[in-house]
């Protein structure tokens, strides 16, 4: 959570460090964070069209061979060239890539600059894309986050500056690929930061909102015309993923307190099969990330193979979830298999983030108890599913108002921001009570070798 003391020596120096830099190269600072949003909304949505531009073949493949022969080779190939790029040319690139940019804001020695974004975004694409479950948001965060350090490692910065940049960066990431600005900024503040200094507050916020511009302007130009956040003889529109008819009443308080609370607990059995998956993976593959990538895929897409093809992507799956209002069935199969099949991908190394399925595993929770309620009360709740959004990903990032502005930004309703807040904050408090630090906390934790 934000910090919000008054201020020790230590963050003092830092700030005055910060403002000295801001007088003597205030020029070159202003261009090194419009440098880092426009870098982050590249690279984002670069990422994002690769990812559809390979979903797209492997339809056309699936519309002319079995699936029972292309899903399963496309996954075992998909996850040995993944996984080469990574063992050749940049180790750090593996895994979701938020928890690199977080141990880097601790002092770690981990590795940062250019390399790493660049083999994040190409591997990424192609484990993605040849159907590991994960979405684009931690390479977008680590991407982000390589751009911002190669700014700071120009401008000559001091310590304290890097930290900043390097954490705009990342939120300006997510800022790019959920077109949620506010959501972007927050996250830098409350997981990557801890801190609130009015400083540290306008440079984060500068260059998370120009992100998201920055996104909206080159997808209209050419990267994804069908994006809609930008229209060019209309200028900026509000881009909205869903429209759904949001009625809030006050029985609805103590429902979604107790949906926070279910959340809560099956975010912390999430995070523990994650982190047991991923402790097994370096147990049994150590650093043969190739071969780990590639049994991973494999197996990702012989089971993807028996199962129907919508349950074959997690964005087609969010769909399902908000247009499939009345089936109880439908949204507990959904929830059980991603919560497998995320995981495995996950414990793998992929390069890959976890927030999109998080937020589907939520989605479907809140379908699954929207549709208990109408049953057993007769009460029809309209705002279940975006609140089992949030709250799943307050569960398991430990960040309850990031969490609400990302599942605030699907629907850019200000209607659902009562449920969110009311949902997140009870699986916050619920899934901290069995650990208090977030899954990537402890994956931090993993890779330095020692106990969760």
């Amino acid at each position: 959570m934000i910090k919000s003391k008054s201020q020790n020596p230590i963050q003092k120096k830092s700030t005055q460090s910060i403002k000295k830099l801001l007088q003597r190269k205030w020029l070159n600072v202003i261009l090194a964070l419009i440098l880092t949003g426009l870098g982050a909304a590249l690279t984002g949505i670069l990422f994002k069209t690769g990812i559809h531009t390979l979903e797209d073949y492997r339809s056309n493949l699936l519309a002319s061979m079995p699936k029972w022969i292309v899903l399963p080779i496309l996954g075992a190939l998909g996850g040995l060239i993944s996984g080469s790029l990574i063992q050749n040319f940049a180790p750090a690139a593996k895994g979701a890539g938020v928890s690199h940019i977080i141990a880097f804001l601790r002092h770690k020695p981990v590795p940062m600059g250019l390399r790493v974004g660049i083999v994040k975004l190409f591997a990424g694409i192609i484990a993605i894309g040849s159907g590991f479950p994960l979405g684009p948001e931690g390479p977008a965060v680590q991407m982000g986050g390589s751009v911002a350090w190669k700014m700071a490692q120009w401008l000559k910065a001091p310590i304290s500056f890097r930290r900043v940049i390097v954490a705009a960066g990342g939120g300006a990431g997510i800022a790019a690929i959920f077109s949620a600005p506010i959501g972007g900024f927050v996250y830098a503040i409350e997981e990557l930061l801890n801190s609130a200094r009015p400083v540290v507050l306008l440079l984060v916020v500068v260059t998370t909102f120009w992100a998201d511009s920055s996104a909206d302007i080159l997808q209209a130009i050419g990267l994804d015309q069908k994006a809609g956040g930008f229209v060019n003889n209309l200028g900026f529109q509000l881009e909205r993923a869903y429209t759904p008819v949001i009625k809030f009443f006050p029985i609805d308080f103590l429902y979604l307190i107790f949906l926070g609370i279910i959340l809560g607990l099956l975010a912390e059995m999430y995070c523990r099969y994650v982190l047991k998956m991923q402790v097994l993976g370096n147990k049994w593959f150590k650093n043969k990330t190739i071969e780990r990538m590639s049994l991973s895929g494999l197996l990702l897409g012989t089971m993807y193979s028996i199962i129907p093809e919508s349950f074959h992507n997690i964005e087609g799956l969010q769909k399902i979830i908000v247009n499939e209002s009345s089936n109880f069935t439908l949204a507990i199969s959904i929830f059980f298999i991603l919560f497998f099949a995320s995981g495995l991908a996950a414990a793998s190394g992929a390069p890959g983030g976890l927030f999109y399925p998080m937020l589907t595993l939520g989605g479907a929770i809140g379908l699954a108890s929207g549709i208990g309620v109408e049953t057993i009360t007769g009460h029809v709740p309209t705002t279940y599913i975006f609140a089992g959004m949030g709250g799943f990903v307050a569960g398991c990032s430990r960040t309850p108002l990031t969490a609400m502005f990302l599942a605030f930004a699907l629907t850019k309703n200000l209607l659902i921001l009562k449920p969110l807040l009311i949902t997140c904050i009870a699986s916050f408090l619920t899934a901290r009570i069995f650990n208090e630090h977030s899954i990537y906390e402890r994956q931090i934790t993993i890779e330095e070798g020692e106990l969760i």
